[in-house]
């Protein structure tokens, strides 16, 4: 055990937010709190870091080990450039090589009783700096950059001149450097595009120490954590395993306390019943059994009614109208900011019933696509057409589709006036705004709440097709599954962009990737985007120059293939693959076979068995025969 939280308890002024919380992390563990905003997580990592004082209960760490801390903001000031700063990580290994090189000027001018200090000296040097790692120091801080989204161009930019996402980045680079033995994470992944999170996946995974990290992004805990720390309502639990496994349990023991809590009640309104029955009676032994009842009924232990709806946003969304099956055809698309080229001859259409995904890095062009769907921008070159009784609800993270100066009310008000003040109430309470809130400024509202207001006003819409820009940004992991569940049944159109690959994962049939300006197509979720990537973007890259056939132009190509042929073509792909690790798996048993008969025909109780060797060779003669045409069906299949 390398750190131990026993019996924590914190509250601000009269709000408890943890209460008698402990749970303990092992050497090399990799853990996530988890909760609902406002729970507690961050003040829980400042309380491990010391940072804030418990009321009561203690954080006890083992004995020498170091313990590092990324905060959620960084406000890094400096003079120097990205790469000195990471630099200043390895200032022991440094000092080591300037002494090294000392010693070797040293050794130059001495005379031999000295020499031989300084050899012993220098053997010494040399150990300490290859124990630590110092002759890889230069390419370990270049990779680190790289893995974070820094290219080499960027290393020598000023520290002052980055935005807080970029100094955040930085802050994560030198602690993932200094190598602590205990790693303390708060929304690491905020600022990083998904090539970096892809990154700092693989980083944690290896990493020699233990991390705990507070994060929304479920596919990054997913991928990382093997346990979770809860905390729900004050109480802190412990699960094993990673956050679907997380999920999965949290809602059966949900489900079971919400069972245990009606069946209760039940039995408590059954036993009201029959009291009141027995009294009615008004006879003596009537009323004794009816009174032996009810001492029966004080003893009982009252169960709460388990609290699985706070802070969740409940709501669905159907469309008014259906559309035609074409929903949108983009012919020859362009759009460039001054020299700045973000997509060239773009060619895609969406038809009815699809949920479509855009990823893409930073800056690629992904919002402005969006945007230019929507007519907030106008394309340089090409035509967007939308098809038959298409109606576009429109979610942008900016929240332009807010009016700044209304209040909540109003907001819905002034867009739906047939709506009743109690109906409007009920629709902002659905999304978490209760009693004075709904009289609050949309200039007032935190980015999450201004998020829950568009989702509402997108869900009194009654739109067919909607395009949301980052819906999940803000919203915490109870909200996501409750829109990940509206959307998927959803019977109208989806098209968004979001960098959240769980959400992605969940709500995708179809993927569309920004790349080197162009669109590569993957008919799938975000798993299957992961499986084919590498092979679909290589090969359609490769051709684009080659054949002077744009990445969109071979995706048009693909997309206009009937939506049957397509998911005919992939059951085709399934099947082949299936037959082929078969046809592998036969050959590798036949295989082993044969070199087991090639043991037996090499003994002298089989060679002199002339039954034996006879039945042996027949059975070779078999297996290779066979093996020659696995071999062909391999080949084929394998092509």
């Amino acid at each position: 055990m390398i750190l131990a939280c026993n019996n924590i308890s914190k509250s601000f002024i009269d709000k408890t937010i943890i209460e008698q919380a402990s749970f303990h992390i092992e050497e090399r563990e990799k853990a996530a709190i988890v909760g609902i905003n406002g729970a507690g997580k961050s003040t829980l990592l400042k309380i491990i870091m010391g940072i804030l004082s418990p009321d009561s209960g203690e954080v006890t760490i083992a004995k020498g080990k170091t313990i590092g801390y990324l905060a959620q903001h960084q406000d890094l000031s400096s003079g120097s450039t990205i790469y000195d700063q990471l630099l200043e990580v390895k200032k022991d290994i440094l000092d080591l090589e300037h002494k090294i090189r000392q010693v070797e000027l040293d050794m130059k001018t001495a005379d031999e009783n000295r020499l031989e200090q300084l050899l012993s000296t220098y053997t010494r040097l040399n150990h300490d700096f290859e124990m630590a790692n110092g002759y890889a120091y230069k390419s370990e801080i270049t990779g680190v950059l790289k893995g974070l989204g820094f290219s080499e161009e960027d290393f020598n930019k000023k520290v002052d001149d980055l935005s807080g996402g970029q100094k955040t980045r930085i802050s994560l680079g030198k602690l993932l450097l200094s190598k602590p033995d205990i790693v303390l994470l708060d929304e690491p992944t905020n600022h990083l595009d998904m090539d970096s999170i892809a990154w700092l996946e693989g980083y944690l995974n290896n990493y020699a120490g233990s991390v705990i990290i507070v994060a929304h992004d479920r596919y990054f805990l997913d991928k990382v954590v093997t346990k979770i720390i809860e905390i729900d309502n004050k109480i802190v639990r412990v699960f094993s395993g990673n956050y679907s496994a997380y999920s999965e349990k949290k809602h059966a023991i949900m489900d079971a306390l919400m069972k245990q809590y009606i069946n209760q009640q039940r039995e408590i309104k059954r036993q009201e019943e029959v009291i009141a029955k027995l009294k009615s009676y008004n006879r003596e032994k009537s009323i004794r059994r009816a009174e032996s009842r009810e001492k029966m009924l004080d003893k009982i232990q009252v169960l709460d009614k388990p609290k699985t709806d706070d802070a969740v946003m409940h709501f669905t969304l159907q469309p008014h109208v259906q559309s035609g099956n074409d929903v949108l055809t983009i012919t020859n698309l362009s759009k460039s900011f001054g020299d700045n080229t973000l997509f060239t001859n773009v060619n895609l259409e969406i038809k009815r019933g699809e949920r479509v995904a855009i990823i893409g890095g930073n800056g690629t062009g992904k919002t402005t696509l969006l945007k230019l769907i929507n007519g907030i921008l106008l394309a340089d070159t090409g035509e967007i057409r939308l098809g038959s009784k298409v109606e576009i609800g429109y979610y942008d993270q900016e929240h332009n589709v807010l009016t700044m100066e209304n209040t909540l009310f109003e907001e819905i008000s002034n867009a739906y006036p047939s709506m009743t003040n109690t109906e409007i109430r009920n629709v902002l309470a659905a999304f978490l705004f209760t009693g004075d809130d709904v009289f609050k400024r949309i200039s007032e509202l935190s980015g999450g709440e201004r998020g829950r207001v568009s989702l509402a006003k997108l869900m009194l819409s009654d739109c067919n097709f909607l395009i949301l820009d980052e819906p999940t940004n803000h919203l915490d992991m109870m909200s996501k599954e409750i829109l990940e569940q509206a959307l998927a049944n959803y019977t109208g159109t989806v098209l968004y962009v979001s960098h959240d690959r769980y959400f992605i994962n969940k709500t995708a049939t179809r993927i569309l990737d920004l790349k080197e300006k162009h669109f590569i197509n993957y008919i799938g979720n975000y798993d299957y985007y992961l499986e084919k990537k590498d092979i679909l973007t290589a090969n359609i890259l490769e051709q684009a120059p080659t054949t002077k056939t744009s990445v969109t132009q071979i995706e048009e190509n693909s997309t206009k293939l009937d939506w049957k042929q397509q998911k005919e073509e992939q059951a085709r792909l399934r099947k082949r693959q299936n037959e082929l690790k078969k046809t592998e798996e036969k050959i590798t048993a036949l295989e082993e076979r044969n070199s087991e008969i090639d043991e037996l025909l090499s003994k002298e109780e089989i060679y002199t068995d002339v039954t034996k060797l006879m039945e042996l060779n027949k059975e070779k003669a078999s297996i290779e025969e066979e093996l020659e045409q696995l071999f062909e069906i391999w080949e084929s299949l394998a092509e």
